[in-house]
């Protein structure tokens, strides 16, 4: 096969967005995964969905997926943050963000996994200068001033970079000799989606609890995507149980303020850690999404920090071959890995430092962070502030994440 400019492993979300941004800009892709593009394109609802922030939002429309979304999401249009028992509902002293205080729009968009995967499909199938693989990379290598992948039917790929969006275990990253640092949580979070009587206005709610967090995240119509954090033990024990009896254990948790509820798809789980790549660059590698750092969801800032890694590599990349340097040369990787992972560790200390904050019982703690999330809600300075951070509209930003294309 004649060689490209990048070959990315890993056709997810993020694998995907990049190859829309660097190939919108000109440059020749290879998207490799292992399932097929049909696999992939499932239009049945089935619970998962995705707290996209406005930051992202804009990345999502400047690489073309703007028309295909359209009346698909749900607006969050405000945070109300609680700390309580399940059962005994939320303390008196709460943090309501609102929308209303910055000027941008709403603060982030619902949604739900088919509408992405689609749109990232429909956008990509006949794109000119990229071309999908269905395959399993089972080697690469980097000599001189290219990039080598061998596919599991012996084929092989070359282009200027490898880039790795293969996920947490990425095997890309560990053929090349990159390590993680990180710990398991001994949390997993409950994921399904939920049907209610009463509508939920946009608003989306953040019940703290001592076993963990419970997301309440508004949806379209009157449904609501549920991130239900337990310990390992009692998560897997309530997975088990039949729909009715996942309900039962639910609704004390959620409370009455929607009206009755009922499950709508099905229900995953997955086990909660904090995985950090020591290093985001290898040898004409860089790694994106899950591969280079995962966090716990407790600020729903998963799949918005690898939208932030796409976005930073992609305006990285295309920079540099406007100004006709090697792509996959250390020094303008390096670019990538200095705007990327200081952001990502300090996104990685934050959601660990909160979860510990507030996955306790002590009376103390609880008093104190009770009192905390009154003083915030009482400063409209501060509260403003977290608005803008919650909504990816703060720090250094990428052309994509302003909305602009590259």
């Amino acid at each position: 096969m004649d060689s490209t400019d990048v070959i990315i492993v890993g056709g997810g979300l993020n694998g995907s967005a990049l190859a829309l941004a660097l190939g919108d800009a000109g440059l020749r892709v290879t998207l490799v995964d292992r399932l097929a593009a049909s696999v992939r394109d499932s239009d049945s609802f089935d619970g998962r969905s995705y707290a996209l922030a406005h930051g992202s939002f804009r990345l999502l429309k400047a690489i073309g997926l703007g028309p295909a979304l359209d009346g698909k999401t749900q607006p969050i249009l405000g945070i109300k943050v609680s700390d309580g028992r399940a059962g005994e509902g939320a303390s008196p002293l709460h943090l309501v963000f609102d929308h209303a205080e910055i000027e941008e729009g709403p603060m982030g968009w619902m949604v739900e996994d088919r509408h992405l995967r689609q749109a990232f499909l429909a956008r990509i199938d006949g794109h000119p200068r990229i071309t999908q693989i269905e395959g399993t990379v089972t080697d690469h290598a980097a000599a001189g001033n290219a990039a080598s992948v061998t596919l599991s039917d012996g084929t092989a790929l070359h282009a200027a970079m490898l880039v790795a969006a293969d996920g947490v275990g990425s095997p890309t990253a560990r053929r090349a000799g990159i390590t993680r640092q990180g710990w398991r949580y001994g949390q997993t979070a409950l994921v399904c989606a939920i049907e209610h009587d009463q509508p939920h206005g946009g608003i989306a709610h953040q019940f703290f609890m001592p076993p963990g967090p419970l997301a309440i995240l508004p949806l379209p119509g009157n449904r609501s995507s549920i991130v239900w954090t337990e310990r390992d033990a009692e998560a897997a024990r309530i997975q088990a149980l039949d729909d009715a009896g996942y309900l039962a254990h639910l609704r004390p948790r959620f409370g009455s303020f929607l009206g009755d509820i009922a499950l709508a798809g099905a229900r995953f789980t997955y086990p909660l850690e904090l995985s950090l790549a020591r290093s985001f660059t290898g040898a004409r590698l860089a790694l994106v999404g899950d591969a280079a750092h995962r966090v716990h969801p407790i600020a729903g800032q998963g799949l918005n920090a690898g939208l932030k890694d796409v976005a930073a590599l992609a305006e990285v990349l295309v920079d540099a071959r406007r100004r006709g340097e090697d792509i996959g040369r250390a020094d303008v990787l390096d670019r990538y890995q200095r705007w990327r992972r200081f952001d990502t560790a300090t996104l990685a200390l934050a959601t660990d430092s909160i979860n510990r904050l507030f996955s306790n019982d002590n009376p103390l703690v609880r008093a104190a962070r009770d009192i905390g999330l009154g003083v915030v809600g009482a400063l409209p300075g501060l509260r403003r502030g977290l608005i803008r951070e919650a909504a990816g509209l703060t720090g250094d930003l990428p052309r994509l994440l302003q909305g602009r294309v590259l």
